[in-house]
């Protein structure tokens, strides 16, 4: 990791620069690619300010801690950074795992397709009852099935009433 540190407001310590890098170091561990960090370290009166900018492959994590002691401001950054790249890591990781789970389902479509296995349809008979485009809907909401095949009693024509994975309501209505 290339660390650069910066001291504003004060006369640069060797000490203080050797532990913000030491301990900024040990963050290393939670990444296997190549990452910057830039500490910027300043002293006003009794405040002492850490402020320290990460980039990890374009994605800027940032912490700012203030004590009255640079030590202490110091160890506090790096657990504040630590939570942020582990919160970071677990977005990362459940995003891989999502795309390799869709690539898996793919893939065993794709292979059943390609064996010529044929998938199995079932028939199933439903009675059309007419009824209305509202009580349909009610009909569906109290029942725990996706859709619902009715004769709309307006038109005389099939429809299916359906569930959105948005939580709303879709009609499906012949044409013509």
């Amino acid at each position: 990791m290339n660390i650069t540190v910066t001291f504003r407001h004060t006369e640069p310590i060797d000490s203080v620069r050797d532990y913000a890098v030491e301990k900024l170091s040990k963050l290393e561990r939670y990444f296997d690619f190549p990452a910057e960090a830039r500490v910027v370290i300043s002293v006003e009166k009794f405040r002492h300010q850490v402020d320290v900018t990460l980039n990890l492959n374009g994605t800027i994590i940032k912490a700012v801690e203030e004590t009255e002691d640079m030590y202490s401001a110091i160890d506090q950054v790096v657990d504040t950074l630590e939570k942020q790249i582990k919160k970071y890591l677990k977005k990362i990781r459940s995003r891989r795992t999502e795309s390799w789970e869709q690539q898996i389902r793919s893939a065993e479509v794709e292979e059943r397709i390609a064996s010529s296995e044929q998938f199995i349809i079932e028939p199933e008979e439903m009675e059309a009852k007419p009824m209305d485009p509202e009580e349909a809907a009610m009909q569906l909401i109290y029942s725990n099935q996706d859709f619902l095949v009715f004769r709309n009693s307006n038109t005389n024509e099939i429809n299916v009433i359906y569930k959105k994975k948005n939580g709303n309501l879709g009609l499906i209505q012949p044409i013509g």
